[in-house]
């Protein structure tokens, strides 16, 4: 297919019924299958298809033995579309809470330190002091947190202090400090403090490999150049405790979450001494005004801070 600029005209093609037909396509691999899902005949997919194609001026899929394969093209429309589709869903859903007296809501990605140590009581104050605002809290890890916020996937975020903000502006929001737990019945469960580098010699149970906490402990590990031990990864700090609890390995989390979640495990906690267990969590937003509802939020959490 020739290669043209599409237009402002052409470009109104994009209508959501057309990119819920390319994405259904994308989805099945087949014309076939997303007609049946689409609950349409096979000759109007493709005859959709071949005018979106048209009017974009590139062609989004080839026929294949085995079905459709994405072009970069393709690619490239599929990201959009399934932002623009979730974007819509989220209108719809918005705009029927505003019917019901909602006046306003917060996106917010945070990481799991955040989330486990002080969200849930810094938005409980928020949320009796702002009853008709809504917030859809999304768990991710800290590159993930400023990656959305620089996409506008949600208002604003919390991500580890080390993290690269790049074109975000960051407010301090809080401190933690990582600990080693551990079975009262370990070797090193009687230190008063430790040095990850006194631990390699142990297996370790890690967290998630996208989180700023395991990042911390491969770094350090290379930096001695000392491998670490790793048994196994896991998804949460409760499932780092319960490792920890059956003997699988030390496990860190920060020295909150251990009060929180580890004194009904029978854990001992060990404070590290290296700089890099005393951390800073970031409070993270778009350059320019934010929506009333995310600017009340963030107010209250820098008063917090």
């Amino acid at each position: 297919m020739s290669q043209r600029l599409p237009t402002p005209a052409t470009l109104s093609r994009l209508d959501l019924k057309t990119l819920r037909l390319f994405a259904a396509i994308c989805e099945c691999g087949t014309l076939n299958g997303a007609a049946r899902l689409a609950a349409i005949a096979p000759s109007a997919v493709s005859k959709r298809l071949a005018e979106l194609e048209r009017a974009l001026g590139c062609t989004l899929l080839t026929r294949e033995p085995k079905g459709m394969r994405l072009t970069p093209a393709g690619e490239t429309l599929l990201h959009h579309t399934r932002r623009m589709l979730a974007s819509a869903e989220q209108i719809t859903l918005e705009l029927a809470e505003h019917a019901r007296g909602v006046r306003g809501f917060v996106r917010v990605l945070a990481n799991l330190s955040a989330i486990v140590q002080f969200l849930p009581e810094d938005l409980q104050v928020f949320l009796a002091e702002q009853g008709r605002i809504r917030v859809d809290l999304e768990e991710r890890p800290s590159d993930g947190v400023v990656a959305g916020i620089e996409d506008g996937a949600a208002d604003l975020g919390i991500c580890a202090g080390s993290t690269d903000t790049r074109s975000l502006t960051a407010f301090p929001y809080r401190g933690d400090r990582l600990v080693l737990v551990m079975p009262a019945g370990h070797v090193l469960a009687g230190r008063t403090e430790i040095a990850l580098a006194d631990t390699l010699d142990h297996d370790h149970v890690g967290l998630h490999r996208e989180s700023s906490i395991y990042a911390a402990l491969r770094d350090e590990a290379r930096r001695l150049g000392r491998p670490l031990r790793l048994r196994i990864h896991v998804p949460s700090f409760d499932a780092i405790c319960r490792m920890a609890q059956a003997g699988m390995g030390l496990g860190v989390v920060p020295e909150r979450v251990h009060a929180l979640l580890a004194p009904q495990m029978h854990l001992v906690a060990v404070p590290l001494t290296d700089p890099w267990a005393h951390r800073t969590l970031n409070i993270v937003v778009r350059s320019g005004p934010l929506p009333p509802a995310a600017a009340l939020l963030l107010d209250h959490l820098r008063a917090i801070a």
